[in-house]
């Protein structure tokens, strides 16, 4: 049996996200084309512990009534900055079609690391949880912005005033022209940009995709 070739390169990226240096595997998306990798749940409790309190830290002059985040890699930022701001709701935007979520809330969104569309679900049951309340959404990375474009719309459509968005990461700049006015919402950690590859085969930054 041929083990099809990886995609995972033997670089990777560091990055200084609020104190923590993190090395992020860079991953080709297309053969001229890579990012580097967050999976925020497999990075150990600790990290996760460390960007929830920094993030609400950021996020408390806002004073949130609940927290938003988005299934998969959103629940365990949403669960930690619940935590870390004394709260104890939080919503989940679901994106499997569980049996409970027949009649949600949805929206079609599109992922940088995931192909094809995607549906993000907001159960019923949860709107009066968000409406007339001021909510922050929390993501792991933006960056297509299509996925948080449609947290924040979900929520909006539940009634909810989104006062802030919080995330790890920002990657490159597309999410600025998908999100509009809503990108000044935004607070982060750190920021990574996209690569390219080089004639000698390795990977380097796009110009233009830092901040």
């Amino acid at each position: 049996m041929t083990t099809p070739p990886s995609n995972v390169s033997d670089q990777s990226w560091t990055v200084d996200v609020a104190g923590l240096l993190v090395d992020l595997p860079i991953v080709a998306i297309k053969p001229d084309f890579a990012i580097s990798l967050m999976m925020v749940i497999d990075l150990g409790v600790g990290f996760i512990s460390h960007v929830g309190a920094e993030l609400a830290q950021k996020l408390a002059p806002l004073k949130p009534d609940v927290i938003v985040g988005a299934a998969t890699l959103g629940i365990p930022v949403a669960i930690e900055v619940t935590r870390a701001l004394g709260l104890d709701t939080y919503v989940i935007l679901q994106k499997s079609p569980k049996i409970h979520l027949g009649d949600a809330l949805t929206q079609t969104i599109a992922s940088i690391t995931s192909k094809g569309d995607q549906r993000l679900l907001l159960d019923r049951r949860a709107v009066p949880l968000l409406a007339g309340k001021r909510v922050v959404v929390v993501d792991d990375v933006v960056a297509s912005g299509s996925s948080l474009k449609g947290s924040l719309e979900l929520v909006r459509a539940a009634g909810g005033d989104v006062v802030g968005v919080g995330v790890i990461l920002t990657e490159a700049k597309d999410w600025r022209d998908a999100l509009g006015p809503d990108a000044d919402l935004i607070l982060s950690l750190a920021h990574i940009p996209q690569f390219t590859r080089t004639e000698d085969g390795q990977w380097t930054p796009i110009a233009g995709t830092f901040l």
